[in-house]
């Protein structure tokens, strides 16, 4: 790996957090946060294990931003049927509106993400 390489890889890290910067702002969310609103609004009754293997990141990490969407009112959890142990997990209406409100059109995305997006379809 050369140094420009890694050049180029600090300024798509600067983008991102620059993007995430803009989320927060516009919606009071991280995009992990956000991220988990849309996996759990697509996965009514998700497990914890469930969350973290779909988001890639630790029990710790994700309990961390569980916490934070529970503390929002976005999220509720609720005991297992089969399993009082296990803690599933499911959006609340205000999840769901703010969500909703959540368009990707309004969010300027620097012109280095437009084009790793565009490259990925």
């Amino acid at each position: 790996m050369n140094k420009e390489c890694l050049c180029h890889i600090r300024s798509i890290y600067r983008m991102i957090s620059t993007f995430e910067q803009t989320l927060q702002k516009q919606f009071g969310l991280n995009i992990n946060e956000i991220m988990l609103l849309c996996i759990i609004s697509d996965n009514r009754n998700i497990s914890s294990g469930e969350i973290a293997k779909e988001m890639e990141l630790t029990h710790s990490n994700t309990s961390k931003v569980l916490a934070s969407l529970e503390k929002k009112k976005l999220i509720c959890r609720h005991a297992c049927k089969e399993d009082l142990r296990c803690m599933k997990f499911s959006i609340t209406q205000n999840g769901e509106t703010l969500l909703a409100g959540i368009n990707c059109d309004h969010v300027e995305l620097p012109e280095c993400l437009k084009e790793l997006i565009s490259a990925g379809k």
